[in-house]
C-alpha cells in the first residue's frame, strides 16, 4: 500500500481538531490516517516553547526533509567534501578522516559516499561527472603479506641475539627508543626499500637500498638513526634475513642493542609488518624501485608520519615523537 504524505490542508485540519481537544484516534479517523501516523506528526512538530502544533511550520519541515532525502552530507557540505577527498588522496583511511574532519561525519558515511560515485553500489561504471575514489581506499582482505613484499632470502640460523632476551619494556611500549627494521623487496629490480620504525610513536624512516646487500642496508639504517639522539636509540629488532648478517658493526656504530625475531615469525615485528602494507599502497608490488626518486620516497615518509593514528589518540607520529622527546625530526 502506497503512503501519501500529509498535505498542508490535512495539517491545518489536525490543528483545528486539536483546538477542539479531539483525541488522536478521532483525528486519525477524520483524515483516514492511522493513529500512529497522527501521533508521530504531532510529537515531531509540537513547538517546544508553546507546546502547540503549528501546521505551516510542520509542512515546511516536511518539504525540506523530503528535498534533502537521499543526499549525503558530503553532497551538501562543500568544505567537508573537499577535506574528505583531499585526505583520501593522501592515503588517509575513512576512520582517520572522520576523527579529524572540520564537522561531524562517520567513517561509514565516507565509505558510502565513495561507493555512491559508482553504479551498482561500487561495482559498476563511474557515474557521469563523478570521481572514482575507490583506488584510494585500503584493500579490505585478510591480512597477508603481498607477494611483492615477501622475502626471497635465506633465513639465518644459529646463535643470534634472540627477541626472547629483549627488555620487557619493549613489549609494553611505554618507553620511546625501540626500533624495528625490514626490507621491502621489488620483483622488478635489485633496488629495495629499507624501513625503520619506532614502536611507541610510530615514526618511520624509509630509504632506498641500491643493491639489497647487507652493507647497503645497514648503511641506510645507520645514516637515518644517527639523526636520532643516542638516548632514543635503545634497541633494534629485525628478522633473520641474510641481509642482516653483519649486525655487530651496526650495533657498534649506533651503540644500540640488536635482537632477532624467531624464524618465520613476522608477527613478532607487528608494527613493521603493518607499515609495509601501508607502503605498498604507494609502491605496488610491481614497482621498479630503480625508477623511484628519493623525493618520492621522502614524500611517502612524510605522508605516513603526518597522518593521525587511532592508537595515538588521533595524533600523528611526528607529534607524539616530539611530545615525548622534544626532538622535531626532519624528513
Amino acid at each position: 500500500m502506497q503512503y501519501n504524505h500529509l498535505s498542508i490542508e490535512e495539517r491545518e485540519k489536525i490543528q483545528e481538531l486539536l483546538w477542539q481537544k479531539k483525541s488522536i484516534r478521532h483525528i486519525a479517523k477524520e483524515l483516514g490516517r492511522s493513529p500512529s501516523s497522527i501521533a508521530r506528526e504531532i510529537k515531531k512538530n509540537n513547538s517546544q516553547q508553546k507546546k502547540r502544533y503549528t501546521p505551516r511550520l510542520a509542512h515546511e519541515r516536511a518539504l525540506k526533509k523530503r528535498s534533502s532525502r537521499g543526499q549525503s552530507k558530503l553532497e551538501t557540505d562543500a568544505v567537508l567534501c573537499d577535506y574528505v577527498t583531499t585526505h583520501l588522496k593522501l592515503g588517509w583511511s575513512p576512520e582517520q578522516i572522520a576523527a579529524t574532519a572540520p564537522s561531524h561525519i562517520s567513517h561509514e558515511a565516507i565509505y558510502q559516499y565513495v561507493y555512491a560515485q559508482v553504479y551498482r553500489n561500487g561495482h559498476g561504471y563511474v557515474k557521469p561527472g563523478r570521481e572514482d575514489l575507490r583506488p584510494y581506499l585500503a584493500r579490505r582482505k585478510k591480512r597477508r603479506t603481498p607477494q611483492g613484499l615477501r622475502k626471497s632470502h635465506r633465513i639465518l640460523k644459529g646463535t643470534l641475539p634472540s627477541i626472547d632476551d629483549r627488555p620487557e619494556v619493549v613489549n609494553l611500549r611505554t618507553e620511546i627508543g625501540h626500533w624495528e627494521d625490514d626490507l621491502v623487496v621489488s620483483r622488478e629490480s635489485a633496488d629495495n626499500l629499507k624501513t625503520i620504525n619506532e614502536r611507541v610513536s610510530g615514526i618511520v624512516f624509509i630509504s632506498k637500498v641500491p643493491d639489497g646487500t647487507a652493507e647497503a642496508g645497514d648503511t641506510a639504517v645507520s645514516q637515518r638513526l644517527k639523526n636520532v639522539p643516542k638516548e632514543y636509540r635503545q634497541t633494534l629488532t629485525r628478522d633473520r634475513g641474510s641481509e642482516n648478517v653483519k649486525y655487530e658493526k651496526l650495533a657498534t656504530e649506533l651503540n644500540i642493542q640488536i635482537f632477532f625475531a624467531h624464524p618465520y615469525s613476522s608477527f613478532e615485528r607487528g608494527s613493521n609488518e603493518n607499515l609495509n602494507g601501508l607502503i605498498r599502497r604507494f609502491f605496488p608490488k610491481k614497482t621498479n624501485f630503480q625508477l623511484v626518486t628519493d623525493a618520492e620516497i621522502r614524500r611517502v615518509e612524510y605522508l605516513l608520519n603526518s597522518r593521525p593514528r587511532k592508537r595515538l589518540g588521533w595524533k600523528t607520529p611526528y607529534e607524539v615523537f616530539y611530545e615525548l622527546t622534544g626532538v622535531a625530526l626532519q624528513v
